[in-house]
């Protein structure tokens, strides 16, 4: 295929070839069953009274009815809002609410949740249900087949409107123009990486394991679509599975963040070398900061296929960097491929090269946070430049270095310390599996640096082992940057995608 083609036509002409491969039970659905219910749900919706610019609201786990919802939404010229189903009642009702949903979909094993909704749903006209029902919820596959599966006469594209992820506070809804275009009209950002950069074409079959909820994944498995590709689905992630799943349908692309790449080279050696990963051509990660140890561990392992990329949801700029970049900047994140770069200290003005600042953007496209114009403000300015909130610092050749986010600032006794510094150093502790570090009140200083960390299976979570911690840290960071106390965990409250969610841990 020499040119993309526009995804109406994919949908269409693609027959029987697999669009969903879910690699746990192995169930396949087709490009033409995908168009088909799609179709059919877009129907649905259209008989409910939903017009271009309303919104459907999504909670599901990974499961191929997702992108029946998803590209009826994206040919209605909907907005799509997918919803983390791990969030109870008033935490996805808030979001349900706060975009203005109109419809809902979601499952039985979340009825819960969709039973508890109360007022936080009182403008959803529709609000359809898989594997079963619960009071005021209409049967998916029953409305499915109560209209035609017969192409709509016009389509109008439509676009997603995702959720921050909430680790310090309330998710905020990132609004982007929607498209004035006909349904398969324009090529996205995404799909122009993946084909491109990436050498992704209607061969490729791209490996998704993390929640497809999260922007990345419903990012990239849309655009594996629009070139008529095989997206293969992990019910949930599983190192050995993931492997397993390589294996088994000849994954070409796949994409992880740095908590996969953990969990895998954790696996015993003989675990890891059983499995053949050869048919791998480009292997992506972003999402969270990648420990330097550990990328040079994935690199000496599956190769020089992976690539980096640092975005946000927002999509106003990205960073790319290649496997042999890396090796010679290791720790950055690329350099700018949307968007020109720039350090900007606290008062908007730029710093020089190798000093450190917030991060901004000569942004590409405009966005809004929905409904708090002062949030929209903060993270843009007049000169049309934007931030994601992280610090960083761009050395002399371009290649930009992510030092923190903002609003994770420690300040103690007056000085700013970044707790990414001292997360990167403790990671690399044999003894460590997982750690936080973050700013607790102090009487004295205002805030003080603490970790929260999660022993390795067999360490002894005792005194010595906290005062070695902290001496560790010492030994590699200047002192006042290092924990001057440490919690054990079992476990930090993490997202599938790495990110923290701080305000259980201090909250």
């Amino acid at each position: 295929m020499t040119e993309l083609e526009n995804p109406n036509d994919m949908l269409r002409r693609c027959g029987d070839k697999p669009a969903v491969v879910m690699t746990g039970s192995g169930r396949m659905v087709t490009y033409a069953e995908l168009d088909d219910r799609s179709t059919r749900l877009a129907r649905v919706f259209d008989q409910a009274g939903l017009e271009p610019g309303d919104h459907v609201a999504l909670m599901l786990g990974n499961r191929p009815e997702f992108f029946d919802v998803l590209w009826a939404a994206l040919r209605s010229g909907l907005y799509l809002t997918p919803i983390n189903w791990h969030l109870g009642p008033a935490e996805a009702g808030y979001i349900i609410r706060d975009c203005d949903a109109k419809a809902f979909v979601t499952s039985a094993d979340l009825g819960e949740v969709a039973a508890g909704l109360g007022g936080f749903g009182a403008n959803l006209t529709t609000r359809l249900m898989l594997d079963g029902t619960v009071a005021g919820y209409d049967d998916f596959d029953d409305a499915l087949a109560s209209v035609s599966g017969e192409p709509r006469s016009s389509e109008r594209a439509g676009t997603f409107m995702l959720y921050s992820s909430g680790t310090t506070g309330y998710p905020k809804g990132i609004v982007q123009k929607l498209p004035s275009a006909s349904f398969g009209d324009g090529q996205d950002t995404i799909t122009l990486l993946m084909t491109a950069l990436y050498g992704a074409d209607e061969t490729s079959r791209y490996l998704s394991p993390a929640p497809l909820y999260h922007s990345a994944p419903i990012g990239f498995c849309s655009a594996v679509h629009r070139f008529g590709g095989t997206v293969l689905v992990m019910e949930r992630f599983d190192a050995t599975n993931a492997l397993a799943a390589i294996e088994r349908y000849s994954a070409s692309h796949a994409q992880f963040v740095p908590t996969h790449f953990i969990r895998m080279l954790r696996l015993p050696e003989p675990e890891r070398s059983r499995y053949d990963l050869s048919s791998l051509r480009t292997v992506l990660h972003a999402a969270a900061p990648c420990p330097i140890p550990v990328k040079h561990q994935m690199i000496e392992w599956i190769g020089p296929i992976i690539e980096e990329y640092y975005a946000g949801s927002e999509a106003f700029g990205v960073t790319l960097i290649s496997s042999k970049d890396w090796l010679e900047h290791p720790g950055s994140v690329g350099r700018p491929a949307l968007g020109a770069v720039h350090i900007l200290d606290e008062n908007g003005g730029e710093v020089p090269a190798g000093e450190t600042g917030q991060v901004w953007f000569e942004a590409t496209t405009r966005f809004e946070y929905n409904k708090d114009p002062d949030k929209t403000k903060r993270a843009q300015d007049d000169r049309g430049w934007a931030t994601y909130g992280d610090i960083g610092r761009v050395d002399e050749a371009g290649y930009l270095y992510l030092t923190d986010r903002a609003a994770n600032m420690i300040i103690s006794g007056g000085v700013n310390i970044y707790p990414q510094e001292a997360e990167m150093v403790l990671s690399a502790h044999p003894d460590v599996h997982d750690v936080a570090v973050l700013g607790v009140p102090d009487d004295e200083m205002g805030e003080r640096v603490k970790a929260f960390i999660a022993l390795r299976a067999g360490v002894g979570a005792t005194d010595a082992t906290k005062t070695a911690m902290i001496a560790y840290c010492r030994a590699h960071l200047a002192h006042y940057k290092c924990p001057r106390e440490v919690d054990f965990v079992d476990e930090l409250p993490r997202l599938e995608t790495g990110k923290l969610l701080k305000r259980k841990l201090v909250g």
